[in-house]
């Protein structure tokens, strides 16, 4: 697999350190408020990585963390006369709640930053003894002059780094140069704060995550992951702190996804244009929004409107139509092999090596949505309602279109089994009624299931139904 690694600058070939195992960690969401759909699109990207990698046999450990101590959290406290505590555990619980809707599965570790102090702490001295830190009025900075590598993630030279940091105002007067960081701030009248070796505080961003990736994926990282918009600082400064503390290399590759805009504007709520996922699943479900990230490829800009949403989700009906049409044909299949099964099964195989030579190439996701609905066009072909098509044929259709879809983390929603009984007890009445002739009952009970949104189909099979 080649992965675009933002390091380098180009595609690198991808190989663990470990064969058979991947080490990823994604940044998190801070947690004061519902997340946007500029936040869903890393969860939903890097959910799909990780499962294309077990699907290719890899062992995977996935960490992503909750910021859960930050000026924000702080800031929805006071506003709304609680804790940060209580502000953090309201939004984790949110968090998840959004995150199943959209199938993104729970990562084999979601770290706190609270949890984590004594890591923290245990680096920032490291840095402090190895002369890359330094104490000042309570707070500890990181001193970016002492990593001559600093900036080689966003690929911007220390020194232009530095000079432009020069001009930005420093308020407490505490750092020595613009571009230090903060590892550890004293905490201010009010404020939660953890013991340490420099008084009372709380650490800084961007040693959270330096920490809880070391404590659970170890020193070095296969692959590290987030937003575009995380690339500097943040990220540039956790491979800081990282390699002065550890001497080793922080993370192999690094994938960035692209920005997401609005009606091809910034995302902004005082233009008006600010969406969290919760407003967007209200209109359109969950399941679109996860089928318009992965159509689009992940390094790219992705522009939200309500026409790309719709044909997200239309996109993703004609994948369900599929399966059904694949269920209704199996229940009803009249034969269990037919001459030229084999052939007709080892031409649709070559779509699982189109959709990975698409996922092999840095991770194209819009490549390998399109092999799906290529699929797609060859079943409803060959496994037709009406065709004829043997037990067999089907099966082995269903098995590589469920195969390729739940790579993608798709088709997750599931129809209500007892709303479905019901349907299928009033088209066995309306049968009924054809049978003795009785049009007028048979009408009456169509007309009755299309105001419920039931649209009915007579095929040779039997009586076909999908919901308008």
């Amino acid at each position: 697999m080649k992965i675009f690694n933002t390091l380098t600058r180009q595609k690198d070939e991808f190989i663990p350190q470990v064969e058979g195992e991947v080490k990823m960690y994604a940044c998190g969401p801070t947690v004061y408020n519902f997340i946007h759909i500029g936040n869903a699109r890393p969860l939903i990207v890097f959910d799909t990585l990780r499962r294309y990698f077990e699907w290719r046999g890899y062992k995977v450990n996935f960490v992503q963390n909750f910021t859960d101590i930050d000026d924000k959290i702080i800031k929805r406290a006071n506003e709304e006369g609680t804790d940060y505590k209580t502000v953090s555990e309201k939004y984790i619980e949110e968090y998840k709640t959004d995150a199943k809707g959209l199938g993104v599965r729970e990562a084999t570790t979601h770290p706190k930053a609270t949890e984590n102090m004594d890591e923290i702490i245990a680096i920032i001295e490291k840095l402090i003894e190895n002369g890359h830190a330094y104490e000042s009025g309570g707070d500890v900075y990181f001193s970016t002059r002492s990593f001559s590598e600093y900036g080689k993630l966003s690929h911007s030279p220390l020194e232009d780094l530095l000079e432009g940091a020069s001009n930005r105002t420093d308020d407490t007067g505490l750092k020595k140069e613009g571009a230090d960081f903060a590892l550890w701030k004293s905490s201010k009248p009010g404020e939660p704060y953890w013991e340490s070796p420099w008084g009372q505080g709380r650490p800084g961003w961007h040693i959270e995550c330096s920490a809880m990736s070391r404590r659970y994926l170890g020193e070095t990282l296969d692959i590290h992951c987030g937003g575009q918009d995380l690339i500097f600082p943040h990220h540039e400064n956790e491979i800081a702190q990282s390699e002065c503390c550890n001497g080793k290399t922080f993370s192999r590759y690094w994938m960035h996804n692209g920005f997401i805009t609005v009606d091809n504007e910034k995302m902004s709520k005082s233009l008006g244009n600010f969406f969290t996922v919760r407003d967007v699943a209200e209109q359109f479900g969950y399941e679109p929004i996860r089928m318009m990230m992965l159509g689009c490829h992940y390094r790219s800009p992705l522009n939200y409107s309500f026409d790309v949403i719709n044909q997200s989700k239309a996109a993703l009906q004609r994948l369900y139509t599929c399966r059904d049409n694949l269920d209704f044909v199996l229940a009803n299949a009249e034969t269990d092999a037919a001459d030229g099964d084999d052939a007709l099964l080892e031409k649709l195989s070559a779509y699982r090596e189109k959709f990975t030579e698409a996922m092999e190439d840095d991770f194209n996701t819009a490549g390998a949505l399109s092999v799906v609905f290529d699929l797609v066009r060859e079943v409803n072909t060959c496994c037709a309602v009406g065709s004829g098509a043997s037990k067999k044929l089907c099966e082995g259709a269903k098995a590589l279109f469920t195969e390729l879809t739940d790579v993608l983390g798709l088709l997750y929603v599931t129809q209500d089994n007892s709303v479905d009984a019901e349907i299928e007890q009033l088209i066995e009445q309306r049968q009924a009624a054809r049978k003795e002739r009785n049009f007028a009952e048979a009408d009456r009970i169509r007309d009755l299931l299309k105001e419920q949104g039931i649209i009915l189909e007579d095929t040779p099979q039997g009586v076909k139904w999908k919901r308008a």
